[in-house]
């Protein structure tokens, strides 16, 4: 089958035809280029989707990733950067090998269907032009053979007339050769022409067309080709990444296999474990008898005797009391100034009256929380205290333990690496004092003297904090003598004392943020906070906050937040990333400062 011989009169229609299979493959580079677009633009996005969780470095985020379930979620987010790294490269291979390729290959083809429709119609011309040369000398040969006639028959007549002279017949006779002549010259020039127009036709149909058609054929079909090849390359590239795409989906698989419920249970227990131990039962006080109440080491009440009172909690009755307290709703702290009856040696309190401890206890169950006066009374004390202490005292013994083993290893990893750039140095030394022309010995004993400056003050600071460490390990099993020293610390305080020390046990997130050597100075009872604290009118709003972010509050002291709610601020962040805010007068708590967008109040700020 061959276009020359099978289309030879479908000149137009070819061209047509071979048109549209260019405009084709046009087609399918714009459709490759679009999806290498596409490729290029998931990539693009599974990159900031993997770098927007992301743990930032230096912060609470970073240490939640310890935990396997965390960590599987990270190694999700490195083997998704892998994964669109894939897609980029399908986009590259298929811009390279089918887009640019494909795209040279069409101005070729473009150049080469122009010669070829050139050729063809340069052999159209040809055999149009001795065509009209046939039918010009076609029509000069008929218009000489009727001039012929006429001169003939003009001839005859002349002659067939007596009136007619002898000269005039000679004349028409003459005449008449002169047309038949002209006549036989136009039968050999048409014969000439329409010989050579019908060797051109021979050619042009049997020979030109053929061969332009049969070159266009093959054109078209390596047109065809191509494209089928390009559409298996489009396959192969996509079949090449699915390998590494697979082996990103079996890390995924297997960082979830590798989430250890019980390993993350445990790392709870080491973050949070305050090495306390549960309060002791609370021992019977008969008010049946006429004489003074008397206190055991967890009683709730306060004991005065021989005029002076002994505020004491037993053991760490006063921390494990709260969860009497209604869930997310903090502590109440020890009042900002002592009442009374609360101050050492001071008279009785009128007010106070000996009620039966069910009463009391009842009372306590079911009074409201004066949360804004612990908070102030903690933030006073921050501010005044400054940062956090450097033997980490503000925290409980356990976790104390873990910042100062942590802080002993981060100094005795700077120890080892100042020890080695003193070995360094030293070697340097030696290679100078040998190779004298390398540098000057004398120039390094500077640089060496302060590296063993370091080195000594590093170690100093080492045995310090091995020296709490040592302290907190001595003193963490002693449940008894922790109590015992608790309320020594007690007895030689004054009311300033007490006053000044009282702080928050748990902060929003429920840590403990007492220092150790403060949680026995505050011995104030539980039944005496509402007799301070009642009539205390609550903090006013400085401005309004709205949720960036939901924020389930399951910790006492926090509250809940729903996304677009508005709330009132009623204390700003004092630099511990909280910020209170309150719902209406009885939800109020403490929420992330990041997760809401505060709008404070331009006089209460300046207030």
């Amino acid at each position: 089958m061959s276009w020359g011989t099978e289309l030879w009169d479908q000149f137009d229609n070819l061209e047509k035809h071979t048109q549209w299979g260019i405009d084709i493959l046009e087609k399918y580079i714009k459709f490759v280029k679009e999806r290498t677009e596409i490729e290029l633009n998931y990539a693009k996005q599974l990159r900031n989707l993997s770098k927007k969780y992301q743990p930032k470095k230096n912060s609470k985020e970073e240490e939640e990733y310890r935990y396997t379930a965390c960590q599987a979620f990270l190694s999700t987010l490195n083997e998704m950067n892998d994964y669109a790294g894939q897609h980029e490269v399908i986009s590259e291979n298929m811009t390279s090998q089918i887009t640019v390729e494909l795209a040279r290959y069409v101005q070729e083809l473009k150049q080469e269907r122009k010669s070829h429709f050139h050729d063809g119609r340069k052999a159209q011309q040809q055999i149009e032009t001795c065509w009209k040369q046939l039918e010009s000398s076609k029509r000069r040969f008929e218009r000489d053979c009727r001039e012929a006639d006429r001169a003939q028959q003009y001839f005859e007549k002349m002659d067939a007339d007596i009136n007619v002279t002898k000269a005039d017949v000679e004349k028409a006779r003459q005449q008449a050769q002169i047309r038949h002549q002209m006549a036989d010259d136009s039968k050999a020039d048409y014969s000439s022409y329409l010989q050579k127009f019908n060797l051109e036709q021979h050619e042009y149909y049997h020979t030109h067309i053929p061969n332009i058609f049969q070159k266009i054929q093959e054109m078209e079909e390596r047109r065809i080709e191509r494209i089928g090849e390009s559409v298996k390359t489009y396959a192969e590239l996509d079949r090449q990444v699915i390998p590494i795409i697979g082996k990103c989906l079996d890390g995924i698989v297997k960082a979830a296999e590798s989430v250890d419920p019980k390993n993350d249970s445990q790392l709870v227990v080491e973050a949070y474990k305050s090495g306390f131990e549960p309060p002791g039962d609370i021992e019977f006080e008969d008010y049946t008898q006429p004489m003074k109440r008397t206190v055991s080491d967890n009683s709730l009440s306060n004991s005065r005797g021989d005029g002076k009172p002994e505020l004491k909690f037993g053991g760490k009755s006063k921390g494990k009391l709260w969860p009497f307290i209604k869930k997310n709703k903090p502590p109440p702290p020890p009042p900002a100034s002592a009442s009374p009856s609360a101050v050492p040696n001071g008279p009785q309190s009128p007010k106070q009256q000996k009620e039966p401890l069910s009463h009391r206890f009842n009372e306590f169950m079911t009074s409201k929380p004066k949360i804004h006066c612990f908070r102030s009374l903690k933030r006073g004390l921050s501010l005044k205290l400054g940062a956090t202490p450097e033997d980490f005292s503000n925290l409980p013994p356990e976790q104390r333990r873990k910042k100062l083993q942590q802080k002993v290893d981060e100094l005795n990893k700077e120890i080892q690496k100042e020890m080695d750039q003193r070995d360094a140095i030293t070697k340097m030394k030696d290679v100078y004092l040998k190779n004298p022309q390398m540098g000057d010995p004398a120039s390094l004993d500077h640089k060496l003297a302060e590296v063993s400056q370091n080195i000594e003050k590093l170690r100093l600071e080492a045995q310090k904090f091995e020296a709490w460490l040592a302290e907190v390990e001595g003193r963490l099993p002693a449940r008894g003598e922790q109590s015992r020293r608790q309320s020594g610390l007690y007895d030689t305080q004054s009311a300033p004392a007490v006053n000044n020390c009282a702080q928050d046990r748990e902060s929003p997130d429920g840590s403990y943020t007492e220092e150790q050597s403060q949680e026995s100075e505050v011995k104030v009872l539980a039944t005496d906070f509402d007799d301070e604290f009642d009539d205390e009118e609550p903090l006013p709003a400085i401005g309004t906050c709205k949720a960036l972010y939901t924020f389930e509050g399951q910790n006492e002291g926090t509250i809940s937040v729903v996304e677009g709610e508005t709330l009132y601020v009623i204390e700003e962040d004092k630099g511990d990333g909280w910020t209170r805010i309150r719902r209406n007068e009885d939800e109020e708590g403490y929420v992330p400062t990041s997760y809401v967008e505060v709008y404070l109040d331009k006089n209460a700020k300046d207030s």
